[in-house]
């Protein structure tokens, strides 16, 4: 469920923003001068406004995934980044003390939610078409490419991983002695 109502943080603890979290930092220049409701507009039927318990709003979860790309983190990664990284959670419009996700709530909500990758594409461009607007980015080419958003998302098979390290480990060992190659060839062809 989504909640109809706007949030209002009031916790004792959001000075310490100011403090810790510089007016030039680019997540604070983003987050104070791009509008991201056009995320929830474009997500608003893709939940229920009144059954079920409260979900985490669009926007955070639409922000973690926009952290994921600027920072090309994983999902356990930019969740762990924001338990401790003040500009992080500035920019994902928490309260300093407020716990985060589970990083498995990213992976619910690209599959329920953006079960279409072009959707994911579509809110990533109209937030960097903002950002260029606002001056917030000042490249005048930014690139934005489905095959890289969906082959973020659509993680290699176990097996591809194994074969991608293991011929890694082959590298990182033949550096050291290059004779293993020979010991390798000949137990796989008695093998």
């Amino acid at each position: 469920m989504i909640s109809n109502q706007l949030s209002l943080n009031l916790s004792p603890f959001m000075a310490i923003y100011d403090i810790v979290v510089p007016k030039d930092n680019m997540l604070r220049q983003i987050n104070d001068l791009v509008d991201f409701s056009f995320v929830q507009e474009e997500l608003q039927n893709k939940y229920c406004l009144d059954h079920g318990r409260n979900a985490v709003p669009p926007i955070r979860m639409f922000k973690y995934l926009l952290l994921k790309s600027i920072f090309d983190l994983s999902d356990v990664d930019v969740v762990e980044r924001s338990k401790y990284d003040m500009s992080l959670k500035y920019f994902l419009d928490m309260a300093p003390e407020d716990g985060v996700i589970d990083p498995s709530s990213l992976t619910k909500f690209r599959k329920l939610r953006l079960k279409d990758v072009n959707l994911l594409d579509m809110l990533i461009q109209k937030t960097v078409a903002i950002a260029l607007e606002k001056e917030i980015i000042k490249s005048s080419a930014v690139i934005v490419d489905a095959t890289h958003t969906k082959a973020r998302y659509n993680q290699k098979s176990p097996k591809e991983i194994l074969m991608e390290k293991s011929k890694l480990l082959r590298k990182a060992v033949y550096q050291i002695d290059e004779k293993m190659k020979d010991k390798w060839l000949f137990a796989l062809l008695d093998g």
